[in-house]
């Protein structure tokens, strides 16, 4: 059993129910979105919301604990959510399958952070639609949750450097304050990402 699915044993969710409040400010940017890639998933908060919506959501995550429970609540919530146990640095993901993508906190050590993010624009199909927010470098500060070692952080910089390759809808580097679940807990800096392949 990995640390993750050790986190997401117990039935209480880690990162809450409720959707990241970024992506509930910015869902409609996926407005004609079908068919949704959620990665990084944890317990299925964001990807049971978006399905909530009218949209075909496929969750993936690395931890069987995680999707078990991202299947659980979206069945709670009236609607259903496919998931896929994958491993985002060493497995495969479909290409040119989705209409959009989001990742929230999906934190990867750096050597591997290009690997994960290409993987993710690789399965978009043209005029797809990423939406991210992660912890960025100056969050090893703030102390409210993300993952405590700056390997495994984002450089503003270096997405803004990444971003720069397709249609950047929305970028910003900001404090803000996040309440989720026993995981996230006041203000913090994050990077916010929406693109367009």
């Amino acid at each position: 059993m990995n640390r993750w699915d050790d986190r997401y044993k117990h039935e209480r969710y880690f990162y809450g129910t409720a959707p990241n409040e970024f992506l509930a400010q910015q869902v409609a940017v996926f407005e004609h979105a079908k068919q949704i890639a959620c990665y990084a998933e944890g317990e299925g908060r964001n990807a049971a919301f978006l399905a909530t919506k009218g949209h075909d959501v496929v969750a993936y995550d690395y931890a069987e604990e995680g999707l078990r429970k991202t299947e659980a609540l979206a069945k709670q919530l009236g609607t259903t959510v496919t998931t896929k146990h994958v491993d985002l640095i060493h497995g495969a993901v479909e290409k040119a399958q989705y209409d959009g993508a989001v990742m929230i906190f999906g934190h990867f050590a750096k050597q591997d952070q290009s690997t994960v993010l290409h993987k993710v624009m690789e399965s978009l199909k043209p005029g797809g639609i990423f939406l991210m927010e992660v912890y960025e470098e100056a969050q090893l500060a703030y102390k409210t949750g993300g993952p405590p070692e700056l390997d495994y952080l984002y450089a503003e910089e270096a997405l803004r450097q990444w971003a720069a390759q397709y249609d950047v809808l929305h970028f910003d580097c900001v404090e803000v304050t996040r309440h989720e679940g026993v995981g996230h807990k006041g203000l913090c800096k994050v990077v916010q990402v929406i693109v367009k392949k």
